[in-house]
Parts: C-alpha cells; sequence; structure tokens
C-alpha cells in the first residue's frame, strides 16, 4: 500500500532536497533539558501513573504520556533554535528498556504519542521554504547481544537476535504510525544490535509497501576508536552499509575534540550522508558536562569547513544555546560531498554494488 500518513512523501523528498544544498540541524539532548525541570517521583507520575506500583523517576520517555508538555516545550525549543529535525522522545520506548519500570505494555504507546508530539511541534515551526522533520529515535536498549552481563560468565546473554529485533520492529511501527518522517537508529554499541534493528525496519518496511529513511548513528566508547563490541568506524560502517542508509554518524561518548579522528574516518569512506552530535565533553566529577555552545561550535564549525558532515547536533549535555550556536556556525557552509562508490570501494577493500532501488 502507499504511505498513509498525510504529507510524509513530500516532506521525505523535501528532506533529500535539503540535504543536497545545505548541512542540517540536529535538536539537542532530551535528558539534559528534562533534567532542567527537576522533577520528582510525583513529577514523572503525574495524574495518570500516581498509583504505579513501581517507581518511574528518571523514565524520561514516560513524559511523553505524563507530562507531554514539557515534551512539546522541549521541540519548540530546539526548533526555535534552529534545528532542522527534531528527534522523538523514545529513546528508550522498547518493551526491552520499559521493563525496568514494569511498563512494557507502554511502550507502543509511548512511540505513537512521542512521534506525535514531534510531529505537531515540527508541523508548527514548518514553512512553505523551510520543512522541519521528525526522527524517530531507537536507542540500543540496555541489552547487548555480543556481551556477556557477568564477568564471570562470558557466555552468558540477557536477550538475543529474535527478542531484539521483535522490540525494535514494534517501536517502528508505533513511530510510523505517528507521523516520523524517518527512523534514527541510534547510541550504537553493539553491531548486533543494530543488525537486528535494520532487519527489523526493513521486515516492516516489506510489510507495509513502503518505507522511510533510515539513519544510522554509532557511538565510539573510548579513544581506542573502537564499539563496546569491539568495531572501528569503518568496520562498522561496512557491516552496516548494506542497509543503504540515508545517513550515518557518530554520536555520544565523546566530545567534538576527541571524536573528530573518527568523524573524519567515516566520512571518508560512506557514500552517504554523514552525521554527528558529540556530547559537550566529557562528564565532569560531578556528571555534568562543561563543553559551552562557544567551546563546541569551535570545532562544529571547522569539521563543517572541513567538508566532514552533512548533519550536526548534540548530544548529551547540549542544550538549544548550543544547538543554536552550531546552527549559525554553519549557515551558508557547503555540505560534504560523498565519496565516489568506487573510491569507497578501493578503500575499503570491497566490490562495488549497485545502489538502485
Amino acid at each position: 500500500m502507499s504511505d498513509p500518513y498525510p504529507g510524509r512523501p513530500g516532506r521525505i523528498a523535501a528532506l533529500k532536497k535539503a540535504l543536497t544544498e545545505r548541512i542540517l540541524v540536529l535538536d539537542g539532548a532530551a535528558g539534559t533539558f528534562i533534567q532542567g525541570y527537576e522533577l520528582d517521583e510525583a513529577g514523572y507520575r503525574g495524574t495518570r501513573f500516581a498509583d504505579w506500583p513501581s517507581d518511574i523517576k528518571g523514565n524520561n520517555d514516560i513524559l511523553n504520556l505524563s507530562r507531554p508538555d514539557i515534551i512539546a516545550e522541549m521541540h519548540k525549543a530546539y526548533l526555535g533554535a534552529g534545528a532542522d529535525i527534531i528527534e522523538t522522545n523514545t529513546f528508550s520506548s522498547t518493551v526491552i528498556a520499559q521493563a525496568d519500570y514494569a511498563m512494557e505494555a507502554l511502550a507502543y504507546e509511548l512511540n505513537v504519542e512521542g512521534a506525535r508530539l514531534a510531529r505537531t511541534a515540527a508541523d508548527a515551526a514548518s514553512s512553505d521554504d523551510r520543512p522541519r522533520f521528525v526522527a524517530g529515535a531507537i536507542g540500543p536498549t540496555n541489552r547487548t547481544a555480543s556481551l556477556s552481563p557477568d564477568v564471570n560468565d562470558p557466555g552468558k546473554r540477557n536477550t538475543d537476535y529474535d527478542e531484539l529485533a521483535a522490540a525494535y520492529g514494534e517501536e517502528a511501527r508505533a513511530l510510523i504510525e505517528g507521523g516520523v518522517d524517518m527512523l534514527l537508529i541510534e547510541t550504537i554499541f553493539d553491531t548486533l544490535n543494530a543488525k537486528a534493528a535494520i532487519f527489523s525496519v526493513q521486515t516492516l518496511f516489506d510489510e507495509l509497501g513502503f518505507e522511510v529513511p533510515v539513519m544510522l548513528s554509532v557511538t565510539i566508547t573510548d579513544q581506542s576508536g573502537r564499539t563496546l563490541s569491539g568495531q572501528t568506524t569503518e568496520a562498522f560502517w561496512n557491516s552496516v552499509r548494506h542497509a543503504k542508509p540515508l545517513s550515518v554518524g557518530i554520536n555520544c561518548a565523546l566530545g567534538p575534540d576527541l571524536m573528530r579522528p573518527y568523524v573524519a574516518e567515516l566520512a571518508a569512506v560512506a557514500d552517504c550522508y554523514v552525521s554527528t552530535y558529540p556530547n559537550a565533553g566529557l562528564p565532569n566529577a560531578f556528571g555534568g558536562y562543561d563543553e559551552t555552545p562557544a567551546s563546541m561550535t569551535a570545532h562544529m564549525e571547522e569539521w563543517a569547513k572541513s567538508g566532514l558532515i552533512n548533519i550536526i547536533g548534540g548530544c548529551c549535555g547540549t542544550t538549544p544555546a548550543h544547538i543554536e550556536a552550531f546552527a549559525k556556525a554553519v549557515d551558508g557552509v557547503a555540505p560534504r560531498q560523498a565519496p565516489a562508490q568506487e573510491r569507497v570501494m578501493r578503500l575499503s577493500g570491497l566490490e562495488p554494488f549497485s545502489l538502485a532501488g
């Protein structure tokens, strides 16, 4: 069947056109924005969950249902700062992650409502000459298919591929129902988790009969230059390039100074658009982040002028003030041009494949 959501095909076309013309700006951290409200347990519960039998403080995604006003205000703030793309507040809205709060049954609703809140905000901020877009955020879950949760039992796993694929598929379906323009599989620390997400999304597209663009964003966990499951940036790209993503990028874990070499490595080999949204530095002794809008922007502007990026935003510790500074810094700077596929293949030691279809 064709896409039943009004306006989405046109917005996807506008998104792809915009990416050829300029660097697009992604929003900043949801958690940092929400922390500013200093919500207590009652603040997270609201009226609907006043009698919930377990603690839910810290479950930021539940605010889609208990405090939608906060989430709507967050989207409005980032759009006002200059974001072209806002993420849904659904980073942990899988049945797997919501099990921590005994809220698995709410996962689908969390995604639908998270998408609707972002869609409403983006539509309100859009104009004919500058549409705004919604990315459905799909986080990595709090489990890993490749690593043991028990140092004394290397073979142990607390999830598997099929469980992950089912959880990701449910989330993707709900986000599309809610009206997102694309899906963002982000903060990938385990490539096997990401492969489960990619498989579930592609299976869903086959079932629905239409597609939305897919963005991928990996996390390089430290200065070793590897993911938690052990891959280098280039190895990660070669593991997921078959998915033909709209973009591939790096987010979280590192500040812009430490992240740059890995962004440059990805920009040299990826034959799709490249995104990046670093943390505001490394956490300080109090768990906060010290990079200011000005200090981060010095790096981000250099990345843009060096031709490394197509989409830029912020992760942990970033605020609307950071995004506003980034947007001003990249305004008028030409976007990265993807290397020719043949060159990418030579760099990666692979044979070219067709991107048609």
